[in-house]
């Protein structure tokens, strides 16, 4: 059995956009396209596709999950086992959370008093419950990629970050093209270069997609500007676009 992509898209809930981005990064490709171009997804990139996401809700980035299902000592089931235990430690925090936000009502309301420690139980930011888990599994690199390192981000790279997101966001009205815009852009490119890893023009086209693709990438960025990360994501496709000409 074969699925065209609008199809496998109305049933996993996702864009038809996401599913060729993903057949244009190499991430899934359906197995079988039919004389007329269409894209045709079997029952295995079905299971591949499961796992993609799986890994998304994890936070792994797209770039880390290829390398990842792509290695010869990937093994599906054993990933969903992990998959597994992450997701329940996940959920264990988040319920602890959502004890202390109806304890928080309560106290508010007047019903309870809580202590200071009781207000913030369930936050936990000195690591992540399922890291351990996944470095064995996948190996530190991706990992650590997939870490937003916002806490063990310097000062100079956070003001540096929230200084480019300024300024794009005062200018998003202009042309994504414009010299203005794209000496911004160029400013991001290095400065993800100089805090965050190595970026090439691909890494830094796609990481611009992820800002739309991804809703979370897309909630914190709009902070700044609603519409900053669509603005960004066609400055950067252009930017990069034109830069490996």
């Amino acid at each position: 059995m074969t699925m065209k992509v609008k199809e496998l898209a109305d049933l996993v809930g996702i864009s038809v956009r996401t599913l060729h981005y993903y057949d244009e990064i190499g991430l899934l490709s359906p197995q079988k396209t039919t004389d007329t171009g269409y894209r045709l997804y079997s029952n295995d990139d079905l299971e591949i596709l499961q796992q993609i996401l799986f890994f998304r809700e994890l936070g792994f980035p797209l770039k880390e999950i290829k390398q990842i299902i792509s290695s010869s000592s990937f093994d599906k089931q054993e990933a969903l086992i992990q998959h597994q235990k992450m997701l329940v430690e996940k959920r264990s925090q988040l319920d602890k959370l959502i004890n202390t936000v109806n304890k928080t009502i309560r106290h508010m309301k007047g019903e309870i008093q809580m202590t200071n420690k009781e207000k913030f139980e369930g936050f936990d930011f000195s690591h992540n419950p399922y890291e351990q888990e996944a470095r064995k599994l996948w190996g530190d690199k991706a990992v650590d990629v997939s870490n937003t390192k916002v806490a063990g981000m310097s000062k100079e790279a956070q003001k540096a970050v929230s200084e480019i997101y300024i300024k794009l966001a005062s200018v998003r009205d202009t042309p994504p093209n414009s010299e203005e815009v794209q000496k911004a852009i160029e400013e991001w490119f290095n400065c993800l270069n100089n805090h965050f890893g190595d970026y090439s023009l691909d890494d830094f086209k796609g990481l611009g997609q992820a800002y739309v693709d991804d809703e979370r990438f897309t909630k914190n960025i709009d902070q700044f500007g609603e519409g900053l990360a669509k603005f960004m994501c066609a400055a950067m496709r252009y930017y990069a676009e034109t830069k490996s000409i």
